[in-house]
């Protein structure tokens, strides 16, 4: 372990014990709020897939792979406890799984209504379109998903 990467943890081992003592639930969305901002790498979301069953794992997989092609330049990470992926410091798409659905997070609450009419058929809240276990969504839609967040945040043109 590098010498950083030493202080890193000591760092993370006293800020969580901090917070579990006195935060108590608080521990959950601060711990991974920090470690993403941290710049943990894509070895996180690699974790968190590990830890979804089939065929959620590769229909999550597929999600996340699709993504990159959008925005290979994109970081990975864990944000609030769940897949994020980051430009230019703002956090621009999500997924993660659930019981009996997953989940993709277009980290803003006009995204999913920009789109309208391309999401019929889709299940969603203000902030998340549900969609099968063992069926990815289309390319086609992970790219307008992303575009529209992209035009949205003012890192892409359109």
């Amino acid at each position: 372990m590098s010498n950083r990467a030493a202080v890193i943890d000591a760092a993370w081992a006293t800020v969580t014990t901090v917070i579990e003592a006195n935060r108590g639930l608080a521990l959950g969305v601060m711990s991974f709020r920090w470690r993403y901002d941290l710049g943990v790498s894509a070895s996180e979301i690699d974790g968190y897939l590990a830890g979804v069953e089939e065929p959620m794992r590769s229909t999550l997989q597929r999600l996340r792979e699709s993504i990159l092609r959008v925005i290979p330049e994109a970081g990975e990470g864990i944000s609030y406890g769940m897949p994020a992926f980051r430009v230019s410091g703002k956090v621009v798409a999500g997924f993660a799984a659930f019981k009996n659905h997953l989940s993709y997070l277009p980290h803003s609450g006009s995204v999913l209504d920009d789109l309208g009419d391309e999401l019929a058929g889709y299940s969603m809240t203000k902030g998340s379109l549900h969609f099968a276990v063992d069926e990815p969504l289309p390319d086609d839609l992970v790219a307008k998903l992303v575009a529209c967040r992209l035009r949205q945040a003012g890192l892409a043109g359109g």
